[in-house]
């Protein structure tokens, strides 16, 4: 009893520091330890929660980090009503609007400038100075709570700094910054997914994720603006927006710097016009000014009409667009083969910078907007990041402007394009394509996969800008002699190299299936495939129909299959990596589950010492078991190895058996000695 209760002093004291970190970073811009010591602060906390779980507390800086995936948002219903400003879009309408608040209010008033961020606003709860719930606007009267994914913001306060009343709750904004818009879309663009049009849309998709775990990568931010806190004897509640927005950042919260006090209107317009030059300036996205009437008696007073509050208004800012003639719609594939339109345009001046091309999304929203080459197009620079074709104008279309239809052959290559039913994007689908081959190098070459170890996104680069390696078929005829132009290959890289290029035709048909990058066919797919089939041969003689009858294989699956093998380029690398020697076949298995795991759904987390998550699916599935995403009821085991997550805590929680690695082994009649995936992955 007295280690447990030393263990619950040292896991409170860590957590204080960590706040007390945290505050001093993200609000007082002053941090006082270096990030070495903060990050040995928090692997000690997060090691002492995944040892004794009864540690784990709502405010523990630990649960940033996401959850497993929810089914729905709860409803998140307002104390208050979350009110909406009305728009000012000219000098005259802030003129009219001070005009009329001071002659309702009697007297000269001061206001507050905001700066009006570009983001989702949120309603936030403490309870004993403790984050308990969060949610979005909604109509003004019931959002949706999404408390797990504000969680995941590091500036948003778990525990508020003291003294702070028993109840309070605050209201912000959750922003993107461009800079982290930047960094996701690059990321984004060497997978092929579709590019965020802007910082709000990928914020307002963060928010709206069931996985928390996905919103945490987003890395977004937070603003208070609000706060709304009961009269309490111990606590003088603040006369003024300008005294609740200092309150607010003594209690832990993020409050923008940018904020003035005006005693004119001249000196509102003057504030307006500045940060409309200057917005261009800031790693955040805004698109107007917020002004407020600075008493709060006075605001109390003057009350709302509707969904307004008559003491507040938002001046726009001009829209940055501009109109210019479409000349062209290009087709660029992607490193994983994905066909993007984009538009070619006549060059224009748009928020400082000469736009020549814009994204198109996809062929939908070509079709949606009804964009056509010829047309006077709308552009906007999206988020002032990425340009972006609003629509035509109509009006100005020329004559006989063709429909777009995007093509049915790869425009690079000439192969088939895949275009699934409901699927906004095709696929070139020849794994010889020029305009893939880093990206299904890097792939086949990856531990999961063919586990080449030393062939990374480095070497898949230099190998393809060289010439050396056109399709993955040519890694294993590479040549010291090849190698040794190419950067930091070195005598002894390239001979391991080789070694480990010659001991990965050893892997086996479902690793191979995998490598190869076939849509659909992931690790799991790929080890059903190979057992149900038992060679790449017979594999690429199959039907659809056959295919289906594979346990977990429907029919995007088995279209997919059958589409890659009909390509002739993938046949002929297919029959030249079986003539260079490598192992195209897998033992047979019984199509119903059969095996030491036949009927068990298994749940993977955390890092084996030996296993890789695809070695580990391979020998479940080859055993009769299932691999599932997240842990439920219905899971029967989680195999968990080190910083193992949420998936460890809901497994605690559902009692669900826990397996190491070792047990694993165990389970399967092996030892980490003779097992056959240990040595060759």
């Amino acid at each position: 009893m007295e280690a447990l209760n030393l263990l619950h002093e040292r896991a409170a004291q860590l957590r204080r520091e960590i706040h007390a970190a945290n505050y001093r970073y993200y609000v007082l811009d002053a941090p006082d330890i270096s990030d070495a010591a903060y990050d040995a602060l928090y692997q000690e906390l997060r090691a002492l929660e995944q040892q004794h779980p009864e540690l784990l507390t709502p405010d523990s800086p630990t649960q940033r980090v996401g959850g497993d995936p929810v089914s729905d948002f709860a409803p998140f219903a307002h104390h208050q009503p979350m009110l909406s400003l009305a728009n000012a879009f000219s000098h005259d309408d802030v003129r009219d609007f001070v005009t009329r608040v001071e002659k309702l209010a009697g007297e000269k008033l001061a206001f507050v400038l905001e700066l009006k961020i570009d983001g989702l606003a949120m309603a936030l709860r403490y309870d004993a100075g403790i984050f308990q719930a969060g949610g979005t606007r909604g109509d003004g009267k019931t959002g949706e709570d999404v408390s797990g994914n504000l969680r995941t913001i590091q500036e948003l306060p778990l525990h508020l700094q003291q003294p702070f009343p028993s109840a309070l709750e605050v209201r912000g904004e959750v922003y993107l910054r461009r800079s982290v818009l930047a960094q996701l879309n690059q990321s984004r663009e060497l997978q092929n997914l579709p590019l965020f049009a802007n910082p709000r849309n990928a914020a307002a998709g963060a928010m709206r994720q069931l996985d928390s775990r996905i919103t945490a990568e987003r890395r977004l931010n937070f603003f208070a603006y609000t706060l709304l806190q009961p009269n309490e004897p111990i606590l003088s509640a603040p006369d003024t927006q300008t005294q609740a927005l200092m309150r607010l950042r003594e209690l832990g919260f993020p409050v923008n710097p940018h904020i003035v006090t005006c005693s004119s209107v001249e000196e509102v317009l003057a504030r307006c016009d500045y940060w409309e030059e200057q917005r261009d300036t800031l790693d955040y996205e805004i698109d107007g000014m917020v002004i407020k009437i600075d008493s709060l008696a006075v605001q109390a007073r003057l009350g709302s009409v509707g969904k307004d509050p008559r003491w507040a208004i938002a001046y726009k800012f001009k829209p940055r667009e501009a109109q210019t003639r479409l000349r062209e719609i290009g087709v660029h594939v992607g490193r994983t083969g994905t066909l993007n339109p984009y538009a070619v345009l006549e060059p224009v001046k748009l928020g400082g910078v000469t736009v020549r091309t814009a994204t198109l999304h996809n062929e939908a929203d070509i079709q949606r907007k009804d964009v056509r080459v010829g047309d006077m197009v709308i552009v906007r620079r999206a988020g002032d990041v990425i340009p972006e074709v609003v629509g035509p104008v109509i009006a100005l279309r020329p004559p006989e402007a063709p429909v777009f239809v995007l093509p049915t052959a790869c425009p690079v290559c000439g192969a088939a394009a895949d275009h699934p039913e409901g699927d906004a994007f095709s696929r070139c689908t020849n794994v010889a394509c020029p305009a893939q081959r880093r990206e299904r190098l890097r792939h086949f070459a990856s531990r999961g996969a063919m586990d080449i170890e030393g062939l990374g996104d480095a070497l898949a680069e230099a190998l393809v800008a060289a010439h050396a390696v056109r399709t993955v078929a040519d890694l294993y005829t590479l040549t010291a002699e090849a190698l040794a132009p190419l950067p930091r290959m070195g005598q002894k890289t390239i001979s391991n190299l080789l070694s480990a290029i010659e001991a990965s035709k050893q892997r086996g048909l479902a690793r191979l299936l995998f490598a190869l990058g076939i849509r659909f066919v992931g690790m799991q797919n790929a080890t059903i495939l190979a057992g149900d089939f038992g060679s790449m041969h017979a594999l690429a003689e199959a039907t659809q129909e056959q295919l289906l009858a594979s346990d977990g294989i429907g029919p995007e699956i088995a279209k997919s299959v059958t589409l890659f093998f009909a390509q002739a380029e993938n046949r002929a690398i297919i029959e030249r990596l079986a003539s260079l020697g490598l192992d195209m076949t897998a033992p047979l298995r019984e199509r119903t589950p059969q095996g030491l795991l036949a009927g068990k759904n298994f749940v993977l987390t955390g890092t084996l010492p030996t296993l890789t998550r695809e070695a580990a699916t391979e020998k479940i599935v080859a055993a009769g078991g299932q691999v599932r995403a997240s842990v439920s009821k219905k899971t029967h085991y989680l195999l968990a190895g080190e910083e193992a997550g949420s998936k460890l805590l809901k497994a605690i929680e559902l009692e669900i058996p826990i397996l190491d690695e070792t047990g694993f082994f165990a389970m399967l009649g092996e030892t980490l000695d003779n097992h056959p995936i240990a040595d060759g992955a």
